[in-house]
């Protein structure tokens, strides 16, 4: 009964768009309508005089400009190539288990199976339609998603034709996280849907949307000539309005839809899908995790891990050992996992891993020197090491441009070297920081005082933030290396070159080019730009790590859930981060020298930098 209820309200939203459409159609003729009229009466003498002849040649060719008009924006519509997501596609003879997993499903609720199958890397799954003409064919200048790995069986291009039923669209973490059984009951409803979405007024309603939608892309995008531009304008402004007008009753259909959806799959798996929600959220939130502590690193490095699916587990499975609340979790590792179903699942991994790179970070579309795969074994020193060092160099590299000196002691081991002694040395607060903070002088006085210390700044060519200004009160000195790591990390990022455009080989893109062409990567940034502040503390923990490295015996790590890590004695050193913040905060090296001193670390001892 819900099944019917939700079917038959998705069908009247559906056939509310198609009036819409209609009405659209019945106001483009109707000039055409009178003009005819009036052609008729002149023509069999009951419609005659000066005045009616005037009007019939007026209306008569606001008729054919009105209907040239309607032909070109229909043509906009009807040409438009609607977005598409970026996925890797799987071919079933790369798995054909999958594939009659997912048939077999769709024939216990009795509804059509999708043509193809397609791995996207997020935590969700969806039905996606790609029967337009337009995704039978690329667009010019757009590749493969998996061009780079095009010589793997299974991976080897996109259909040549418009497949005729949706793509069902599976969220990469879900197949290496998930059991056999759970990827079953969570797909259970995704492919419910594609019952309605077989009816014929829903899907002339959502094509009709979806080509709105994608002609007022095309109207948005750049254009050269003016005249272009005024054309494109006014079909962005028709375009506009009817998505507009369309806009609840789609919503309420696309509901009805996910509702019908839902309880037709109530028979299927009930009770698992119920225990596989909440591996959903718990593959979201260790996938979230993963990508930004462990893969936002190596790929600010230029290197992009090859196996993020496979890291999935290892993080999920460290976090079942870490949290009570995730005990018995990894008592399902046991059964059967959902990548078993693929023939090659190291190559979709990979694919996928690449993709990942470049939605999240903006990368490269296949590997090159400047963009390497880096193993999970390789990671500590392939990543990890160089971006501590990296980090300790560019340190250095700013207080030499403040003008800070070394040791001043020609017999100290590090005289003129790169000492940790010398970054801890410049950020301690001095006497007179602190007189300038708790001294008789009044508020007025300090935040003159401040804003004379921002200008000079400004003169330097260093700009502060907010985070950095509230440090020049405390410690001039700590704003100032601060503000500089900021300004030098720019510079680094405005000069490096534009791989992602690289590697688009040039093509200009056309009218009906991807939503996801490398101007608009990344698609989804992971995280905001980082502050001065965080910025001074992340290169100072580089630099306390470099000297334990070197003079201590420590080593680089990988931490799934935090990512990169020291270890001591094989053991992670988790404790580092508050004695930095300390430092970097209020100025105060105390702590952290007690840490230096019980680990042996020698912070006079100059270190190995890139």
């Amino acid at each position: 009964m819900g099944v019917e209820v939700g079917a038959q309200s998705a069908r009247s939203r559906a056939l509310a768009v198609l009036r819409i459409r209609s009405r659209a159609l019945a106001v483009a003729l109707l000039p055409a309508a009178v003009a005819v009229v009036l052609l008729a009466g002149g023509s069999t003498g009951h419609i005659t005089g000066p005045g009616w002849d005037t009007t019939r040649w007026i209306v008569t060719v606001l008729a054919v400009l009105v209907l040239l008009a309607a032909v070109g924006i229909a043509l906009v519509v009807a040409r438009a190539r609607p977005a598409m997501s970026p996925t890797v596609a799987i071919a079933e003879e790369s798995a054909p288990d999958l594939y009659r997993m997912v048939r077999d499903l769709a024939d216990r609720l009795d509804v059509p199976a999708p043509s193809a199958i397609a791995l996207t890397p997020d935590c969700d799954s969806w039905l996606e339609d790609r029967t337009h003409l337009a995704h039978g064919r690329p667009p010019p200048g757009d590749r493969d998603e998996t061009e780079g790995l095009r010589g793997v069986r299974g991976l080897s291009a996109r259909p040549r034709r418009a497949p005729s039923a949706p793509v069902l669209v599976i969220g990469s973490p879900f197949l290496w996280w998930m059991r056999v059984g759970e990827l079953r009951a969570v797909l259970a409803p995704v492919v419910a849907g594609t019952g309605p979405s077989a009816h014929p007024d829903i899907a002339a309603a959502r094509r009709f949307v979806r080509g709105l939608d994608a002609a007022v892309a095309v109207t948005s995008a750049p254009t050269r000539g003016p005249l272009i531009r005024t054309v494109l304008g006014g079909v962005g402004w028709v375009t506009r309005l009817l998505l507009r007008s369309c806009r609840g009753h789609a919503a309420e259909m696309e509901r009805g839809v996910a509702a019908a959806a839902a309880e037709r799959a109530q028979a299927v798996d009930y009770g698992l899908r119920i225990v596989a929600q909440e591996q959903v959220g718990l593959a979201y939130a260790g996938w979230d995790r993963l990508l930004t502590r462990v893969a936002l690193p190596a790929w600010r490095m230029g290197r992009w891990p090859s196996r993020l699916d496979a890291g999935v587990v290892a993080a999920l499975t460290e976090l079942s050992r870490r949290d009570r609340l995730a005990e018995g979790f990894t008592s399902r590792l046991g059964e059967r996992p959902a990548c078993d179903l693929l023939e090659e699942p190291g190559t979709v991994d990979e694919a996928a891993s690449l993709l990942a790179a470049r939605l999240f970070h903006g990368g490269p579309a296949e590997p090159g020197p400047d963009w390497a795969p880096v193993d999970w074994l390789e990671y500590p020193d392939e990543v990890v090491d160089r971006k501590w060092r990296a980090d300790a160099a560019r340190l250095h590299r700013v207080l030499d441009a403040l003008g800070v000196r070394h040791s001043t002691d020609p017999a100290a081991p590090g005289s003129g070297g790169p000492t940790l002694a010398r970054v801890m040395d410049h950020l301690m607060a001095s006497p007179d920081d602190d007189r300038h903070v708790r001294g008789p002088d009044s508020d007025s006085d300090a935040g003159a005082l401040a804003t004379n210390r921002g200008g000079a700044y400004e003169e330097m060519g260093i700009g502060l933030d907010e985070d950095d200004a509230e440090l020049v009160l405390g410690n001039e000195r700590t704003a100032a290396l601060a503000a500089g790591l900021s300004a030098e990390l720019a510079r680094e990022e405005a000069a490096a070159p534009d791989l992602a455009s690289a590697s688009a080989g040039g093509a200009e893109p056309g009218p009906d080019r991807a939503l996801w062409d490398d101007g608009l990567l990344p698609l989804f940034p992971l995280q905001p730009p980082r502050s001065g502040r965080e910025l001074l503390a992340d290169h100072v923990t580089a630099m306390v790590c470099c000297a334990a490295m070197d003079t201590a015996g420590a080593a680089p790590g990988l931490d799934w859930l935090d990512g990169p890590s020291l270890l001591v004695d094989g053991v992670r050193a988790a404790d580092l981060a508050p004695r930095v913040l300390t430092l970097v905060e209020s100025g105060d090296p105390t702590p952290l020298r007690d840490w230096l001193r019980h680990l042996g670390v020698r912070p006079e001892k100059p270190v190995r930098l890139v």
